[in-house]
């Protein structure tokens, strides 16, 4: 299985560009992960891995957005100490207890062995915080397509390890209170198919294949909606997972 970093350095470029050509696809994806992060102006919210930074646009006013992404393929990746790119994803460059609220979208899939990044996010995390985890889950219809036709179909391949059980156990493992659990089902939303298969043919890099065959495959594996307002959603879904560190935590770098 190649890293994350392996991975974006090839595609990262082509994830970016689907991303600010369509930036509200994902809306409601982003909106689900951030209703259980309860974020409130003035907290530092931790977005790991960053990407090329969508989840800022969404943050309620006045939170303060600090990205961590390791592949310089992305974009926008934030100012100061939070501008990340080129340097490993750990250890992360936070000190301990500093941040109010962490979030992972879409990114620990590429992970093979999540442990240490658990136990990293406990550290930086003030006592008390919340760590909101959201990601394909094992045995989906996600997981099948990402799999299968994707992999099939663009340049890296795809392998995944998604949240699933063994997700659970490594939370424990690292100290963490699982406050709640749920798959979460939504759309990611387009004004027409067309938009929808380009979308996925720059996001997922199908480069052996073409938008419309992308758009027939989503039909097919995944299943599409039309939406009141003329447009269309396809049909997408995350295991989302709100953890909690306790008051007392203690860990080890």
């Amino acid at each position: 299985m190649q890293s994350y970093a392996e991975l974006f350095d090839k595609r990262g470029a082509a994830y970016d560009f689907a991303m600010h050509r369509y930036p509200d696809a994902r809306q409601a994806e982003f909106a689900q992960l951030l209703q259980l992060a309860d974020i409130q102006p003035g907290m530092r919210v931790g977005d790991i891995p960053a990407g090329g930074g969508y989840l800022k646009a969404y943050l309620p006013s006045g939170a303060i957005w600090e990205g961590h992404e390791p592949c310089a393929s992305f974009t926008n990746h934030g100012t100061g100490q939070s501008a990340s790119a080129n340097r490993p994803l750990l250890p992360l460059p936070w000190d301990d207890d500093e941040l109010d609220v962490v979030v992972s979208l879409a990114g620990l899939h590429h992970l093979e062995d999540k442990r240490e990044l658990f136990t990293e996010i406990a550290r930086v995390l003030k006592p008390g915080a919340r760590f909101i985890l959201s990601d394909v889950g094992e045995g989906s219809a996600a997981a099948r397509f990402l799999d299968g036709f994707v992999g099939d179909h663009n340049s890296t391949g795809h392998d995944g390890r998604y949240l699933g059980e063994r997700t659970f156990e490594e939370l424990r493992a690292a100290g963490w209170h699982i406050a709640s659990s749920q798959q979460q089902n939504f759309t990611w939303d387009f004004m027409d198919r067309e938009g929808m298969g380009d979308f996925a043919y720059h996001l997922f890099d199908i480069c052996k294949s073409t938008p419309r065959a992308a758009a027939d495959a989503i039909e097919r594996e995944l299943g599409i909606v039309n939406l009141p307002d003329g447009r269309i959603g396809m049909n997408w879904s995350l295991l989302t997972i709100a953890c909690v560190k306790p008051e007392r935590h203690s860990t080890t770098r």
